[in-house]
This record gives structure tokens, sequence and C-alpha cells, in this order.
């Protein structure tokens, strides 16, 4: 049987192969902390349990769900889009559900890319960003972010071939792995540029509630002209198993996307909805996440940095972007953290970040990527790990 060429020509996907890792170590007998994938571990708030067994039984007969998304459920994205970044927009014309925010983003290409149109994304990036753009047999164009130099990417610097043919933008706001945060002004002068070569930009801000201090603000801030933002409720309300998010902004925009998912997927089912609606009116749950991830940021980094690795704790996200020490490649670390007797999970940079085009280099080389989802105990139990992994070393240079 032979697979067609769009699936065979994409990569491994890093956060299955980071899994085959983990398996065979824990198979070995070791007790692995893992820290490679972002998968919340906590439970579903008591409000989303309460308002999700609710909806089991007053959607018992209810057939298909909206395609779009029930009117409610858009509502009451408006109404959060609105008290939380100021934004004024209309339920029926320019949101539309989405299952979890993974599907939305692979999918939007096959609505607005033809083959050979470029699409411009970040590395290191969400990889449905590059493999979306693929399958829909478009060009992906990357651009570098690091944890210093620009964060977003300057359309005036591009080649004249990639100008022409491009016709999507890819931001992460706020950026993950890097906890980077654009200003609103930086947003501003990208979507003005979008806006004046006729091409859409697309803002992934699954994690704007996931803030150290100061939130980040949304690229609907700038304007809904060519503007999408995205949103998911995995990360803010501990929803990754529900898949359910929406996407807003730009209603022409909104109604392609709308049209494309007509002929992909039935929606999300109803009583799912009742629970983003409950977990929407909910900012306990975020406010929790906020404070866990900080902690947990504070008991890793100063035992990275023991060991020679250069950390910062993030402005936003829940993951730490670490430079490996003595210049090793983050592959290599990644291996020797569980390989040894730290058995300690880590993503390489390099699996995240592919090589820049312009610059014939990736971004994640020589970087590790911490996701903080093991607990508070665990995370406590990692520091002592790599503290005592790297006094050996010290004593010996000493």
């Amino acid at each position: 049987m032979k697979p067609a060429t769009r699936l065979t020509s994409l990569p491994p996907y890093a956060f299955a192969e980071i899994d085959r890792l983990r398996d065979e170590r824990r198979a070995a007998g070791a007790d692995v902390i893992d820290f490679g994938v972002g998968d919340p571990t906590e439970p579903l708030p008591d409000v989303v349990i309460e308002a999700i067994r609710s909806g089991v039984v007053s959607h018992a007969r209810s057939g298909y769900p909206s395609y779009v998304g029930s009117d409610a459920l858009r509502q009451a994205a408006a109404a959060w889009l609105g008290r939380r970044f100021g934004v004024e927009l209309d339920a029926a014309t320019q949101l539309t559900a989405s299952i979890g925010s993974k599907e939305s983003i692979f999918h939007l290409p096959e609505a607005f890319v033809d083959p050979g149109d470029v699409v411009l994304c970040p590395s290191p990036g969400y990889p449905p960003y590059v493999s979306g753009t693929r399958f829909a047999e478009g060009r992906v164009v990357l651009y570098a972010v690091e944890r210093d130099g620009p964060l977003l990417p300057d359309l005036d610097a591009l080649d004249d071939d990639v100008a022409e043919r491009l016709r999507v933008v890819w931001v992460t706001q706020p950026h993950v792995p890097t906890g980077r945060m654009a200003s609103l002004a930086e947003l501003t002068r990208l979507a003005d540029q979008c806006r004046a070569r006729g091409v859409l930009l697309c803002s992934d801000e699954a994690y704007s509630e996931l803030f150290a201090h100061a939130p980040p603000v949304s690229a609907l801030e700038t304007g809904l002209d060519h503007v999408l933002a995205f949103h998911s409720l995995s990360k803010r309300s501990c929803m990754t198993g529900s898949r359910v998010g929406f996407v807003a902004g730009d209603p022409e925009a909104v109604g392609y996307l709308r049209r494309l998912k007509t002929n992909i997927d039935s929606g999300v089912p109803r009583y799912i909805e009742d629970g983003a609606i409950a977990a929407l009116a909910d900012e306990n749950a975020p406010a929790a996440a906020r404070q866990r991830y900080r902690e947990r940021a504070a008991l890793l980094v100063p035992a990275l940095r023991s060991i020679g690795c250069e950390v910062a704790e993030p402005d936003a996200g829940f993951y730490l972007w670490v430079r490996a020490p003595n210049n090793e490649s983050g592959v290599s670390f990644s291996k020797q953290l569980l390989s040894s007797e730290t058995a300690i999970v880590a993503m390489p940079g390099e699996w995240l970040a592919e090589v820049v085009q312009s610059t014939g280099r990736s971004p994640g080389s020589g970087m590790v990527r911490f996701a903080l989802m093991p607990s508070d105990e665990r995370c406590r139990e990692a520091a002592e790990r790599l503290v005592a992994w790297g006094a050996p070393s010290l004593e010996t240079s000493s």
C-alpha cells in the first residue's frame, strides 16, 4: 500500500518521538519525570464538569451539533473576548467554533492557500502551522524567533518572490516556547503590513491566559480586517481532552473557514460546548494555573542554572526554553538527561525548530524545552536530581 506523498514528506511528529523514548526508558524500570509534552495534568474545573454533566442530559436527543458552534457558545466567546481584550465582535459573523486549536490551525491553509502560495511561520512554532501548509501544497517560509532579537517578521524585508506569493502569516501571541510577548505596537505594525498586501494575519493565542505578570494583548486589538485570532480552552481551563476552541476576527475570513469546516467535521458536541461556556465565565482556573506554573518555574530555573544551563523565567506560557550547557546540542543534552540517573524527559529544540531558509540555521540549536506539567512535588524532585547530577562535574572542575 502506497501512502500519499504529502504524508511521507512530513517529518515524524516530535511529540510522538519523545513519547517513544520516554516509554522505552520506563520499560527499563526508570522512574521518569516527564517535561516533554505540554499536556496539563490537572482535572477539569468543577464548574466545567458540572456543566458537561448537565449538558449530556439536556442534549441527549440533540442530534448533530452546529458546524460553526451554537449561538450560546459564540456569544460566550464574544463576551469573553470583549471583557479580556476590549474588542467588540458580532457572534453571528465574526466567530466560529473549532475542535480545539490544532484542528482549525491545520485546516486553515485549505481555505486560503493554493499550491505554491507562501505561508510565513515562526521557528520554533506549533508544528501544524507547517504541516497544514504542506498538506495544502503551500510553500512554507520560516522566520526565526529566539530569546533575543525580533519577535515578529518584517514583511518589508521579504524577498520579492516570497512577498508576491505570500497569503498567510502565523504568529504566536504569546510565543511559545520562548515565553516572549509582542506589544500592541509591534502587532499593529505587522497587521498594517498584512492589510496593505491583502495577506491574512493569523494569531495563535492559545496561551494568552498563562502570563506570569502582565497579560498579553491580542492581534484583534489592531482591528479585525485581515486578522484571525485562534483560541482554545485546552491550556486556559485544562480542557485538552475536550477539544474545543474558537476562531474570531475578519468576517469574510471567518466565513471561508466556516465553509471549509462544513466539509471536514460535524462540530463540537453540545455538552462540550456547555463546558466551554462555563469555562469562559470562570477566571479562577486560569488564575490558579498562572500561579502553578510560576511556582514550578521557580523550582526548576535555579537547578538548571546550577548545571550550567542558560534559562530565564518566561513572561508567559508553561515552558522553560533552556540553552544546554557546554555548547551541547539540544538532542545530546536531552538524551543525557533521559539516559542518566536524572531520568528526565525534555524536548530537544532541534526537534521543535526547523532550519530558517534565510539564515541556514535552526533557532532551536542547542536549546531544550521543559514543559512544566509534572506536579509541584515532582518538579521539586526533578530539581534535586539535576543539582545532584551536576555536583560531580562541579567537584571535578574545581
